[in-house]
């Protein structure tokens, strides 16, 4: 397939060429730049798909994810109330949303009973259309802790290690550990309250390094957050550094500790929630509880984007809403899309698989008219989506099908 396009972002910001194409080749990336010179490269029977005057720019990546969540009131009792076959065909309808939305590589951060394991296998078949998946299974939490419904309640650290390997050997991609409490789960810890010591969660990365995976900290509170990098996690979710039901304590020793070891935060946020507190709360207070995400960037933090889609409200056909919090804090939208690609990428260990338009890369691939460098909204206007090679009718404004 050989893609022309009036200009292509590579990735990196200030990485553009403009009057471009791309050449796809079993599912990688054959060629990408000026149009003459690829289209060169492509032999005359190659599929041609010509969009003028638009951008071509790598799948985005959507690091935090639910796909057994359907995003209503209850998302956990919908779950337990659907049958295998049920949950599965909706997962699959939610994962081709994320792909209308230009996003070809998620991290599901948890689901009950393998579900997503199978959505996974299901999409690498070809059985079903949709984005890569990094799947971490049931998450560890203690008996009753935040989630606990998704079947990874560990009482010590021996049933923590157990847990740890029944999931990397379920096929996991990655551990998710809930380090302090969450708001959707009645009767568990609060928000910013630690769930586990450090040495507990040292003991899950130390198991997880034994199968070579990552872990992911679900971490509210500040001590949370500190625990769970001084137990040498690899990225952490949310990261609000809570200090009570009001307080915030932003440990800047923390933070740059993070800086050093290369630990990145998901921020995991939700168009309906940030634009909600704006409406009721004003700009002053939206900007003091989000700018956390410009201190951490700052001093150096790797940033993924994520939406935390399927809990309440964080709808999975509303990825742009989320880039566009970044942009409203300040973030040059060229900054904003190589974080939703290239930054990303790096972060969960993806760079040399996705990311960016680059020869030998899985091709994962987003056509949007407009420029997106100028105003993000191009980005709501989606032509084409190809995920490692394949092309997916879009269902939406900017698409033909």
């Amino acid at each position: 397939m050989l893609i022309t396009v009036g200009q292509l972002l590579h990735g990196p910001v200030g990485e553009r060429t403009t009057d471009a194409a791309v050449l796809v080749r079993d599912g990688k990336i054959a060629a990408a730049g000026p149009r003459e010179a690829v289209a060169a490269q492509a032999p005359p029977s190659v599929a041609r798909r010509d969009f003028p005057g638009a951008t071509l720019l790598p799948g985005m990546i959507d690091g935090h994810v639910h796909l057994s969540f359907d995003a209503g009131p209850e998302p956990f009792t919908a779950l337990l109330n659907s049958d295998g076959p049920t949950l599965l065909d909706a997962m699959a309808q939610r994962a081709g949303q994320l792909l209308d939305c230009g996003v070809t590589t998620v991290r599901d951060l948890g689901d009950r009973g393998g579900a997503v394991l199978r959505l996974r296998e299901a999409i690498t078949a070809g059985r079903v259309r949709g984005p890569r998946i990094l799947a971490a299974g049931a998450p560890l939490t203690p008996p009753g802790g935040h989630c606990w419904f998704l079947g990874g309640e560990v009482a010590d650290e021996a049933q923590l290690r157990a847990m740890v390997r029944r999931n990397a050997e379920a096929g996991a991609d990655v551990i998710k550990v809930m380090a302090s409490g969450g708001h959707i789960t009645e009767g568990g810890a609060a928000m910013w309250e630690s769930q586990f010591s450090t040495g507990q969660l040292a003991a899950a990365v130390d198991e997880a390094r034994r199968y070579g995976l990552p872990v992911a900290a679900h971490a509210h509170g500040a001590a949370s957050i500190a625990s769970a990098v001084a137990a040498g996690v690899r990225t952490v979710e949310h990261c609000l550094w809570l200090d009570g039901p009001e307080g915030v304590d932003r440990r800047t020793g923390v933070a740059m500790s993070m800086a050093e070891q290369g630990i990145a935060v998901c921020g995991s946020l939700c168009g309906y929630d940030w634009r909600t507190k704006l409406e009721r709360d004003g700009e002053a207070a939206t900007r003091a509880f989000y700018d956390r995400l410009s201190w951490l960037d700052g001093l150096g933090v790797p940033l993924i984007t994520g939406t935390d889609a399927g809990i309440p409200q964080a709808a999975f056909d509303d990825y742009l809403s989320m880039l566009e919090l970044y942009a409203w804090l300040g973030f040059p939208a060229e900054r904003v899309i190589e974080l939703a690609t290239v930054g990303s990428a790096r972060a969960l260990g993806l760079s040399g698989v996705t990311g960016r338009i680059a020869p030998g890369l899985d091709a994962d691939l987003v056509v949007v008219d407009g420029d997106p460098r100028a105003d993000l909204s191009a980005l709501r206007a989606v032509r084409l989506v190809v995920t490692r090679g394949e092309p997916h009718a879009v269902r939406g404004p900017g698409g033909r099908a």
